[in-house]
């Protein structure tokens, strides 16, 4: 009896980072309610990669593992930020939001060392989240920047679809359809 292989749990979390980066800046460019990006953060973009995250710890992928796991974690953490904004439960101001933006930024330049060793579209991906990071900390810390947000939201857009790239590039190998992923940044 041949031996069943297991999925990919990459494909999961990569398509909920993707889609719930993508539904954000859609928000932050005025076309959608933030009310879609909290719940879709808390399930799609934050449960879902955090479900990926244990199972690349399963499979021995450290990488995958604190980057599903702690993306997974952002995500339920921002709904819970505006969940507790909107319905006025602690004060969070838009400097508080700045310096949650300014941990994962750092957090993101760590996993930047490490994506640029995978491959060229991991380096980009990891490398368009931390422009993204960068100008929503300035957008968010310094006062009449906050129109940056718009200027992120592009980047992050290029980021979110460069994540579903990664994912069907893992899904269409499955069905031998070959995508590239390009070299790594550096080895």
């Amino acid at each position: 009896m041949a031996e069943k292989s297991l999925g990919n749990p990459a494909v999961v979390g990569l398509a909920g980072f993707g889609g719930t980066t993508l539904l954000l800046q859609f928000a932050n460019l005025g076309l959608c309610s933030t009310g879609v990006v909290m719940w879709t953060g808390m399930f799609f973009g934050g449960l879902m990669q955090l479900i990926a995250g244990f199972k690349e710890f399963q499979l021995g992928n450290n990488f995958g593992f604190v980057a599903f796991s702690s993306y997974g974690t952002f995500w339920m953490a921002l709904g819970a930020i505006q969940f507790c904004q909107v319905n006025k439960i602690l004060p969070i101001t838009a400097s508080d939001v700045g310096w949650f933006l300014v941990m994962w930024t750092v957090f993101t330049l760590v996993m930047l060392v490490v994506a640029v060793r995978e491959s060229w579209a991991h380096g980009f991906l990891f490398f368009t989240l931390l422009i993204g990071f960068i100008l929503l900390d300035i957008s968010h810390l310094v006062p009449g920047l906050e129109f940056v947000t718009k200027i992120a939201a592009i980047d992050l857009i290029v980021c979110a679809l460069t994540a579903w790239y990664i994912m069907a590039y893992i899904v269409f190998a499955q069905v031998n359809v070959k995508l590239s992923l390009g070299r790594a940044w550096m080895k």
